[in-house]
Protein backbone atom coordinates (compact mmCIF):
# COMPACT_ATOMS: atom_id res chain seq x y z
CA UNK A 1 0.00 0.00 0.00
CA UNK A 2 1.43 3.72 -1.02
CA UNK A 3 0.15 6.39 1.42
CA UNK A 4 1.29 10.21 1.13
CA UNK A 5 1.46 12.23 4.09
CA UNK A 6 1.07 16.03 3.85
CA UNK A 7 2.58 17.50 6.72
CA UNK A 8 5.36 15.08 7.02
CA UNK A 9 7.50 16.91 9.08
CA UNK A 10 5.42 18.94 11.60
CA UNK A 11 3.82 17.46 14.90
CA UNK A 12 1.52 15.25 14.25
CA UNK A 13 2.43 13.78 10.47
CA UNK A 14 5.75 12.73 11.74
CA UNK A 15 3.87 10.94 14.14
CA UNK A 16 1.43 9.45 11.43
CA UNK A 17 4.62 8.19 8.83
CA UNK A 18 5.81 6.36 11.93
CA UNK A 19 2.75 4.81 13.25
CA UNK A 20 1.76 3.46 9.54
CA UNK A 21 5.60 1.69 9.89
CA UNK A 22 4.88 0.38 13.12
CA UNK A 23 1.61 -1.17 12.08
CA UNK A 24 2.43 -1.98 8.73
CA UNK A 25 6.19 -2.18 7.58
CA UNK A 26 5.24 -3.63 4.32
CA UNK A 27 3.31 -0.09 3.22
CA UNK A 28 5.33 1.90 1.16
CA UNK A 29 5.38 5.65 2.86
CA UNK A 30 5.68 8.97 0.91
CA UNK A 31 6.14 12.37 2.63
CA UNK A 32 4.95 15.76 0.36
CA UNK A 33 7.50 18.44 1.85
CA UNK A 34 8.97 21.46 0.17
CA UNK A 35 12.17 20.62 1.20
CA UNK A 36 13.62 17.97 -0.34
CA UNK A 37 16.39 17.68 1.93
CA UNK A 38 14.14 17.32 4.92
CA UNK A 39 15.03 15.01 7.67
CA UNK A 40 12.63 12.15 8.10
CA UNK A 41 13.17 8.57 8.89
CA UNK A 42 14.88 6.09 7.28
CA UNK A 43 12.58 4.41 4.38
CA UNK A 44 10.25 7.10 4.13
CA UNK A 45 10.36 8.45 0.12
CA UNK A 46 10.47 11.93 -0.21
CA UNK A 47 7.53 13.89 -2.70
CA UNK A 48 8.50 17.12 -3.21
CA UNK A 49 5.22 19.22 -4.15
CA UNK A 50 3.68 22.09 -2.29
CA UNK A 51 -0.09 22.34 -1.41
CA UNK A 52 -0.02 26.17 -2.18
CA UNK A 53 0.71 24.89 -5.85
CA UNK A 54 -1.28 21.79 -7.45
CA UNK A 55 0.51 21.46 -10.34
CA UNK A 56 3.76 20.34 -8.43
CA UNK A 57 1.26 17.29 -6.99
CA UNK A 58 1.28 15.15 -10.10
CA UNK A 59 3.83 12.97 -9.27
CA UNK A 60 3.18 12.82 -5.49
CA UNK A 61 -0.15 11.35 -6.26
CA UNK A 62 0.93 8.77 -8.59
CA UNK A 63 0.18 5.42 -7.68
CA UNK A 64 -0.62 6.18 -4.35
CA UNK A 65 -3.58 4.51 -2.30
CA UNK A 66 -4.23 6.83 0.04
CA UNK A 67 -3.07 10.37 1.58
CA UNK A 68 -3.52 12.49 5.11
CA UNK A 69 -4.35 15.80 4.13
CA UNK A 70 -3.72 19.16 6.47
CA UNK A 71 -6.24 21.69 5.47
CA UNK A 72 -3.73 24.94 5.52
CA UNK A 73 -0.53 25.46 3.36
CA UNK A 74 2.77 27.39 4.23
CA UNK A 75 4.08 27.50 7.82
CA UNK A 76 1.90 30.45 8.85
CA UNK A 77 -1.51 28.45 7.93
CA UNK A 78 -2.67 29.87 5.32
CA UNK A 79 -5.43 28.91 3.24
CA UNK A 80 -5.39 26.39 0.83
CA UNK A 81 -5.53 28.25 -2.20
CA UNK A 82 -7.37 25.56 -4.78
CA UNK A 83 -8.63 22.64 -2.96
CA UNK A 84 -10.67 21.70 -5.46
CA UNK A 85 -7.58 20.98 -8.22
CA UNK A 86 -6.05 18.69 -5.37
CA UNK A 87 -8.88 16.93 -4.76
CA UNK A 88 -9.25 16.51 -8.51
CA UNK A 89 -5.71 14.97 -8.71
CA UNK A 90 -5.88 12.96 -6.05
CA UNK A 91 -8.83 11.41 -7.71
CA UNK A 92 -7.68 10.90 -11.45
CA UNK A 93 -4.69 9.65 -9.67
CA UNK A 94 -6.91 6.68 -8.11
CA UNK A 95 -6.50 7.96 -4.51
CA UNK A 96 -9.35 5.54 -2.72
CA UNK A 97 -8.75 6.53 1.04
CA UNK A 98 -8.15 10.17 3.19
CA UNK A 99 -7.81 11.68 6.44
CA UNK A 100 -8.13 15.41 7.35
CA UNK A 101 -6.39 16.82 10.65
CA UNK A 102 -8.50 18.83 12.20
CA UNK A 103 -11.04 19.16 9.05
CA UNK A 104 -14.27 20.71 9.40
CA UNK A 105 -17.21 19.76 7.17
CA UNK A 106 -17.74 23.29 6.03
CA UNK A 107 -13.66 23.64 5.09
CA UNK A 108 -13.05 23.97 1.37
CA UNK A 109 -11.05 21.11 0.88
CA UNK A 110 -13.32 18.71 3.19
CA UNK A 111 -16.12 19.65 1.46
CA UNK A 112 -14.08 18.64 -1.97
CA UNK A 113 -13.47 15.71 -0.53
CA UNK A 114 -17.30 15.14 0.59
CA UNK A 115 -17.74 15.24 -3.03
CA UNK A 116 -15.69 13.39 -4.31
CA UNK A 117 -15.02 9.44 -4.48
CA UNK A 118 -12.26 9.07 -1.90
CA UNK A 119 -12.93 7.94 1.31
CA UNK A 120 -12.63 10.76 3.98
CA UNK A 121 -12.58 11.14 7.00
CA UNK A 122 -12.20 14.19 9.30
CA UNK A 123 -9.61 14.06 12.69
CA UNK A 124 -10.37 16.23 15.52
CA UNK A 125 -7.50 16.29 18.19
CA UNK A 126 -8.08 18.78 21.45
CA UNK A 127 -5.40 19.86 23.00
CA UNK A 128 -2.06 18.62 22.05
CA UNK A 129 0.13 17.33 24.66
CA UNK A 130 3.62 18.71 23.08
CA UNK A 131 2.04 22.23 23.58
CA UNK A 132 3.29 22.12 26.76
CA UNK A 133 7.00 22.24 25.34
CA UNK A 134 6.57 25.24 23.61
CA UNK A 135 4.49 27.33 26.58
CA UNK A 136 6.47 25.56 29.49
CA UNK A 137 9.95 24.43 28.66
CA UNK A 138 11.65 27.50 28.69
CA UNK A 139 10.24 28.86 32.05
CA UNK A 140 10.83 25.70 33.64
CA UNK A 141 14.44 25.39 32.62
CA UNK A 142 14.52 28.86 34.04
CA UNK A 143 13.07 29.04 37.23
CA UNK A 144 10.78 26.15 37.80
CA UNK A 145 7.42 28.30 37.60
CA UNK A 146 4.57 28.62 35.43
CA UNK A 147 3.30 31.53 35.14
CA UNK A 148 -0.37 31.02 33.52
CA UNK A 149 -4.29 31.64 33.88
CA UNK A 150 -6.97 29.54 34.36
CA UNK A 151 -5.36 27.11 36.85
CA UNK A 152 -8.45 24.90 37.14
CA UNK A 153 -9.44 24.04 33.27
CA UNK A 154 -9.81 21.05 32.29
CA UNK A 155 -8.24 19.45 29.21
CA UNK A 156 -8.49 16.21 27.86
CA UNK A 157 -5.26 16.87 25.92
CA UNK A 158 -3.99 13.95 23.53
CA UNK A 159 -0.41 12.63 22.84
CA UNK A 160 0.73 13.69 19.03
CA UNK A 161 1.27 9.83 18.89
CA UNK A 162 -2.44 8.62 19.41
CA UNK A 163 -3.15 10.81 16.97
CA UNK A 164 -0.90 9.54 14.67
CA UNK A 165 -1.50 6.29 15.16
CA UNK A 166 -5.74 6.85 14.67
CA UNK A 167 -4.89 8.38 11.31
CA UNK A 168 -2.26 5.35 10.69
CA UNK A 169 -5.52 3.22 11.59
CA UNK A 170 -8.06 5.18 9.45
CA UNK A 171 -5.55 4.79 6.33
CA UNK A 172 -4.33 1.49 6.20
CA UNK A 173 -7.94 0.11 7.29
CA UNK A 174 -10.52 1.74 5.85
CA UNK A 175 -13.85 2.03 6.66
CA UNK A 176 -14.40 5.64 8.21
CA UNK A 177 -15.91 7.11 5.43
CA UNK A 178 -17.49 10.48 6.21
CA UNK A 179 -16.63 9.94 9.90
CA UNK A 180 -15.81 12.59 12.67
CA UNK A 181 -13.38 11.31 15.20
CA UNK A 182 -12.25 13.55 17.88
CA UNK A 183 -9.36 11.93 19.48
CA UNK A 184 -8.48 12.77 23.18
CA UNK A 185 -6.17 11.44 26.08
CA UNK A 186 -7.47 8.98 28.62
CA UNK A 187 -8.28 11.36 31.64
CA UNK A 188 -8.98 14.77 31.91
CA UNK A 189 -6.57 17.63 34.01
CA UNK A 190 -6.23 20.77 35.30
CA UNK A 191 -3.41 23.18 34.95
CA UNK A 192 -2.27 21.78 37.87
CA UNK A 193 -2.53 18.43 37.51
CA UNK A 194 -0.01 18.79 34.36
CA UNK A 195 2.51 20.70 36.09
CA UNK A 196 2.69 18.35 38.51
CA UNK A 197 3.03 15.89 36.40
CA UNK A 198 6.08 17.45 34.88
CA UNK A 199 7.71 17.89 38.12
CA UNK A 200 7.31 14.36 38.92
CA UNK A 201 8.88 13.62 35.85
CA UNK A 202 11.81 16.09 36.25
CA UNK A 203 12.33 15.13 39.76
CA UNK A 204 11.66 18.55 40.87
CA UNK A 205 8.57 20.37 42.07
CA UNK A 206 7.92 23.53 39.61
CA UNK A 207 5.61 26.17 41.31
CA UNK A 208 2.02 27.23 39.54
CA UNK A 209 1.33 31.13 39.84
CA UNK A 210 -1.93 31.49 38.54
CA UNK A 211 -2.46 35.16 37.05
CA UNK A 212 -5.82 36.80 36.49
CA UNK A 213 -7.02 37.31 32.32
CA UNK A 214 -5.63 40.97 32.47
CA UNK A 215 -2.01 39.62 33.93
CA UNK A 216 -2.07 37.04 31.60
CA UNK A 217 -2.50 39.45 28.73
CA UNK A 218 0.61 42.12 29.87
CA UNK A 219 2.69 38.80 29.92
CA UNK A 220 1.79 37.44 26.60
CA UNK A 221 1.87 41.04 25.25
CA UNK A 222 5.72 41.86 26.29
CA UNK A 223 6.55 38.41 25.19
CA UNK A 224 5.89 39.80 21.40
CA UNK A 225 1.70 37.66 21.35
CA UNK A 226 0.10 39.95 18.56
CA UNK A 227 -3.64 40.76 20.36
CA UNK A 228 -5.44 38.46 17.73
CA UNK A 229 -3.59 34.97 18.93
CA UNK A 230 -3.81 36.61 22.69
CA UNK A 231 -7.99 36.61 22.16
CA UNK A 232 -7.57 33.34 20.95
CA UNK A 233 -5.79 32.02 23.42
CA UNK A 234 -8.00 33.79 26.30
CA UNK A 235 -11.03 32.29 24.70
CA UNK A 236 -9.91 29.19 23.96
CA UNK A 237 -8.15 28.40 27.47
CA UNK A 238 -10.97 30.30 29.10
CA UNK A 239 -14.34 28.73 27.66
CA UNK A 240 -12.60 25.42 26.52
CA UNK A 241 -15.80 23.14 24.60
CA UNK A 242 -16.84 20.23 25.95
CA UNK A 243 -15.02 18.41 23.52
CA UNK A 244 -11.85 19.55 24.62
CA UNK A 245 -12.61 18.67 28.07
CA UNK A 246 -14.75 15.83 27.75
CA UNK A 247 -12.47 11.40 26.99
CA UNK A 248 -13.57 9.68 23.85
CA UNK A 249 -13.02 6.30 23.35
CA UNK A 250 -11.50 7.18 19.86
CA UNK A 251 -8.28 6.22 20.16
CA UNK A 252 -8.58 2.73 22.02
CA UNK A 253 -11.56 1.85 19.62
CA UNK A 254 -9.92 2.24 16.44
CA UNK A 255 -6.08 1.45 17.61
CA UNK A 256 -6.84 -1.70 20.10
CA UNK A 257 -5.01 -0.55 22.63
CA UNK A 258 -5.70 2.86 25.46
CA UNK A 259 -4.34 6.18 24.69
CA UNK A 260 -0.81 7.26 26.15
CA UNK A 261 -1.30 9.41 29.31
CA UNK A 262 -0.02 12.70 30.09
CA UNK A 263 2.27 11.39 32.73
CA UNK A 264 4.04 8.92 29.92
CA UNK A 265 4.27 11.97 27.40
CA UNK A 266 6.13 14.25 30.61
CA UNK A 267 8.36 11.49 31.09
CA UNK A 268 8.84 11.17 28.10
CA UNK A 269 10.14 14.59 26.90
CA UNK A 270 11.33 15.29 30.42
CA UNK A 271 15.12 16.30 29.27
CA UNK A 272 13.60 19.54 27.61
CA UNK A 273 12.29 20.81 30.61
CA UNK A 274 15.55 20.46 32.68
Amino acid sequence: MRILITGATGTVGRNVVEQITAFDPTAEVRALTRNPEADLPEGVKIAVGDLAAPETLTEAFKDVDAVHFINFAGEQYGAIPDPAAIVALAAEAGVRRATVLGGIATGPLEQALSASPIETTYLHPVEFMSNALMWWSAPIKAESRIREPFGDRLSAMVHPADIGAVAARVLLDGGQDEQTLVITGPEVLTMHDKVRLIGEAVGREIEFVELTVEEAREKWTSEGMHEGLIAFLIEALGNTPPEGRTVADTVERITGRPARTFAQWATENAEAFK
